[in-house]
């Protein structure tokens, strides 16, 4: 039998991550949505920490926890219109580190081969900025001044979500956000060192023709 402070926390939580945009961005200190309601609904983060969901979203947020709406902190980012990744495939080397990272699956590409973003799956989480070791990948507004939950919709965050459950489930452990280097595990200990052979070589060979 479920013990009523167990099941209460549970409903806290599934009402708290309802509210949140989906992102996925982990700008809230949390690898997930997911994460950041739980520790929410347990009292151990405060509930102005989403700059996707804006001074919106924390008031959303302070009616479901009854807790005081509190301006964004600035250390988790700013609201901001929402923004889409955009791929140069003229510089693209195709390492597919970008793959793994995007929560959406929102990355079209293969090994050695350009790649390229499905805008209307991508969350503008910037997750494949700081793993491109090319610098191919920039953000493009297309919200113009519309931020927070004025440039996303719940339609929209249910679909990342849904879209980000499969990812989870494709990928599970595949990279390692903190330290952005592909996991070894047991089943491939040479994992880290074999795909960093590879990008090496990308990058050599981007290099060599940006000299030409």
């Amino acid at each position: 039998m479920t013990h009523p402070k167990t099941s209460l926390l549970a409903s806290l939580t599934s009402r708290i991550h309802a509210a949140l945009p989906q992102t996925q961005c982990t700008r809230c200190g949390y690898p997930d949505c997911m994460a950041y309601a739980e520790a929410m609904a347990q009292c151990e983060a405060p509930i102005n920490q989403c700059p996707p969901g804006g001074v919106e979203g924390v008031a959303k947020l302070a009616a479901i926890t009854g807790k005081p709406a509190l301006p964004l902190n600035p250390a988790n980012g700013l609201e901001t219109p929402r923004s889409v990744a955009v791929i140069d495939e003229a510089w693209c080397i195709g390492c597919t580190l970008c793959l793994p990272v995007c929560p959406t699956d929102a990355i079209l590409g293969s090994n050695k081969m350009m790649h390229t973003v499905i805008e209307q799956h991508c969350t503008g989480c910037e997750l494949c900025i700081a793993v491109c070791p090319v610098d191919c990948i920039s953000l493009e507004n297309i919200t113009g001044e519309q931020t927070g939950w004025a440039a996303w919709s719940q339609v929209q965050a249910d679909q990342a979500l849904g879209r980000y459950a499969f990812h989870s489930y494709s990928h599970p452990n595949s990279f390692d956000q903190s330290s952005k280097t592909l996991l070894k595990t047991p089943h491939n200990p040479d994992a880290g060192d074999s795909k960093q052979s590879v990008i090496d070589a990308a990058l050599a060979r981007s290099r060599a023709q940006r000299l030409k």
